[in-house]
């Protein structure tokens, strides 16, 4: 591509690279020159303009927009019905969700292409960002008002399928609130009812048994939803408290206690059969986002939480305060 100055009457099929503004209204940047825009030009005395001109090999800005972000969704039979491409405007086209999820990215594959050529540009949200309908998850930009074709087959080939969303696949979930003297009582039901409602799962059951482990053991054996939340009134202060003991008392297993995410460091992990149970911290009675968010969105939406994965939200873990927190990071 070619930039720069030149005489108005030999602009025609270059695009204008600033917008001009002419005696009856404005000549806007990327337009592609006629011969009607250098009249229009010569007559209100620009001599000259800058364009920039394509060579024989550069795809335009929006056509190269186009074929980068239809790459990043996928070709039939393998593209995601769950991701919407915008038109292509100004070398822009942004990728939005159909509908709840979460954004799963191949970030080697996207680093990739971001790395082909500087004028070839896609940014997204973070690996694994809860979306709702009509989010953003990507936005393509091309830079310049062309690229060069082999640089942009480069990018489409190192970014291709990188980009997709999650859906939900849970339908339901029980909340189970542990009650103590003085406590929080239910405080938080409708903030983690939000929650779920965000991902397309019914609050089939909230049930409220004493601090115990046995009468919480029962609560979570008759639970028939196919997640079991729990919310206690005490905190989970340790893998033997309450309520990691009534999971493991009911038959099944803790895989996580503690989260390096703050709010959120008191979450535990588990499963009853082929059912997950999420212990929620406290903090969860807020509607603020903390730990238990980024455990709920994924696991609603059918991808595997691993000891690993808890492991390595740390960096970037540190979220905004929550005002009604007991203990404040600072007094």
């Amino acid at each position: 591509m070619k930039f720069g100055a030149v005489p108005t009457h030999d602009a025609a099929g270059a695009y204008l690279a600033h917008s001009v503004a002419l005696p009856k209204g404005r000549l806007r940047k990327g337009l592609l020159i006629e011969s009607r825009h250098i009249a229009d030009l010569l007559a209100a005395g620009h001599e000259q303009v800058t364009v920039a001109r394509l060579a024989p090999r550069d795809v335009d800005e929006n056509t190269a927009a186009a074929q980068l972000a239809q790459a990043l969704v996928g070709d039939e039979p393998d593209f995601d019905p769950h991701l919407d491409m915008t038109n292509a405007f100004t070398g822009r086209v942004n990728l939005l969700a159909k509908g709840p999820g979460v954004a799963v990215l191949d970030v080697a594959a996207l680093e990739a292409a971001n790395a082909v050529h500087p004028m070839i540009t896609l940014a997204t949200v973070p690996p694994f960002q809860q979306m709702t309908n009509g989010g953003m998850v990507a936005t393509i930009k091309i830079i310049s008002y062309g690229v060069d074709q082999a640089d942009l087959a480069r990018a489409c080939a190192a970014a291709c399928g990188a980009i997709r969303l999650a859906p939900p696949q849970l339908k339901d979930a029980t909340l189970i609130i542990t009650e103590i003297e003085r406590g929080a009582g239910d405080k938080g039901r409708e903030a983690i009812g939000n929650r779920l409602t965000a991902l397309d799962v019914v609050l089939k059951d909230v049930v409220m048994v004493p601090h115990e482990t046995d009468a919480l053991c029962d609560a979570i054996t008759v639970a028939k939803s196919e997640l079991v939340l729990i919310l206690t009134g005490s905190a989970t202060s340790d893998i033997d408290d309450v309520a990691p003991s009534a999971l493991r008392a009911a038959g099944g297993t803790v895989a996580r206690f503690g989260m390096p995410v703050d709010p959120g460091n008191l979450l535990f992990l588990g499963n009853l059969g082929a059912r997950q149970v999420i212990g929620l911290p406290g903090c969860a009675r807020s509607p603020a986002l903390n730990g238990a968010d980024w455990v709920l969105s994924r696991i609603a939406c059918g991808i595997a939480v691993t000891d690993r994965d808890i492991a390595g939200m740390g960096v970037g873990g540190l979220l905004k305060e929550i005002v009604t927190r007991p203990q404040p990071r600072r007094g």
